[in-house]
């Protein structure tokens, strides 16, 4: 795992595009102003990083296609936490997302306090599904301090420990370059 700090502009830059766009168009479970912010965050930050300029949210709703690197269709995920993550943190993936045509799966979580994103990891989406634990729509999944959310759709976890864990940015694009599909 390895941060990257989110400055002002970045979220600046998210906030506007939201104010333009609705990114949640699946028509069910499609994430509230807060959650698509916090998706965008880290999305945005990534793409960039990839250099592969920033969404223009022209399109509205991507498909779960975030963007394309050497023709590999990489979907960032973003939790938004008041903590950094461990390694035994999961990262929540949607079932509505399952036939979506992504090849890559980055997990990230981005802190509200610090404004760091920190990349959890990635992996092939191939892969996931056969290291994810599933959980049925309306199940009560629990948190480590005893809260609980309901899940709204069918969902998918992957804790930390599970994912390709690159330490740098220059680490997880090489790493995602040697990927063979």
């Amino acid at each position: 795992m390895f941060k990257l700090f989110v400055d002002k502009e970045i979220i600046s830059f998210v906030e506007e595009l939201l104010r333009e766009h609705n990114f949640g168009q699946r028509g069910f479970a499609d994430g509230n102003w807060e959650e698509q912010k916090t998706g965008l965050i880290g999305q945005t930050l990534i793409q960039e990083k990839f250099g592969c300029g920033r969404p223009t949210g022209s399109i509205g709703f991507d498909g779960g296609e975030d963007f394309n690197f050497l023709n590999k269709v990489i979907d960032v995920k973003t939790m938004g936490r008041k903590v950094d993550p461990k390694p035994d943190y999961v990262n929540n993936f949607i079932g509505l997302q399952k036939n979506y045509p992504s090849d890559i799966l980055i997990f990230c979580s981005y802190n509200k306090i610090s404004s760091y994103l920190t990349v959890c990891g990635w992996i092939t989406k191939k892969d996931f599904f056969s290291k994810a634990s599933f959980h049925k729509q309306g199940d009560k999944r629990f948190r480590d301090d005893g809260t609980y959310f309901i899940t709204k759709a069918d969902l998918y976890e992957i804790e930390n420990y599970k994912l390709n864990s690159p330490n740098s940015m220059n680490e997880l694009i090489s790493e995602i370059t040697k990927v063979k599909l």
